[in-house]
């Protein structure tokens, strides 16, 4: 009997921290952990902007769509966390880069604090293609 669910992960982007899958494949919905900004290389915290970390944020969710065969236009919802509602406006003026069109459903929710002290998380559902 096969598994109802198949683990997705890319080498283009940054490795699970502790113990997660990057994406989840079920049926044909794709289930993406939470991502922080990571590079993908060093696997070190980029800083800056929220709109670049929300850039790298994106590009990471990219390279996990692109193993399980999806691109940013699969993405039916996402959730975002910020510990700041403050930085709201810098992320969506990013965000919407992303997602010209038709953009997927979002909550975007205010948070005490995210892992290793980011202010941005961002996660995702895909319908694959």
């Amino acid at each position: 009997m096969s598994s109802p669910k198949k683990v997705i992960l890319s080498a283009d982007a940054p490795q699970p921290l502790s113990v997660y899958s990057q994406a989840i494949q079920s049926g044909s919905l794709l289930f993406l952990a939470g991502q922080i900004p990571l590079d993908a290389v060093s696997g070190e915290l980029v800083s800056g902007s929220l709109e670049s970390e929300t850039d790298c944020i994106i590009r990471n969710m990219s390279a996990v769509l692109k193993a399980a065969g999806a691109s940013l236009e699969n993405v039916v919802k996402t959730t975002v966390y910020l510990t700041n509602m403050a930085d709201f406006a810098d992320f969506n003026a990013a965000y919407a880069r992303h997602f010209p069109s038709a953009p997927p459903a979002r909550t975007t929710v205010a948070v005490a604090a995210l892992p290793r002290g980011v202010r941005i998380e961002i996660e995702a559902i895909a319908a694959l293609p």
